[in-house]
């Protein structure tokens, strides 16, 4: 397949690549938790995840076009888990948005969830 120029891309009306979309997810994501990015999303022999903070190996995806409904793979949960496990965090999430410019969305297992809303109900109202 030949490659398209960014500006022949835009005449033609196609949108930028999925790489422009999830390196802006990550990067806000990493912002939000203080964590950082890491480099080239999880792919090296070390470093795994596209998020990592010091509790948390957080997986981004995103989609490249408003949707009202979004896909979790079972298999990206697992994978996050076991990678996160390797790299000595206590905690995994997957953060996903509907599109460019959404809120991002945290899926997190059970067992974090009740933790949570145990430190919620033990607050002030």
């Amino acid at each position: 397949m030949p490659l398209i120029k960014t500006a022949q891309r835009k005449r033609e009306g196609e949108q930028k690549p999925t790489r422009y979309y999830s390196k802006r997810q990550e990067s806000a994501v990493a912002k939000a938790v203080g964590g950082s990015v890491t480099k080239n999303s999880g792919a090296t022999m070390f470093q795994k995840g596209d998020v990592s903070s010091d509790m948390f190996l957080i997986e981004c995806k995103v989609k490249t076009a408003p949707s009202s409904q979004m896909t979790i793979h079972k298999e990206w949960l697992e994978k996050n888990e076991r990678e996160a496990l390797f790299m000595g965090k206590p905690y995994s999430a997957l953060a996903f948005s509907f599109g460019p410019g959404e809120d991002n969305h945290y899926v997190i297992d059970e067992d974090l969830f009740l933790k949570l809303c145990e430190v919620l109900s033990n607050e002030p109202s």
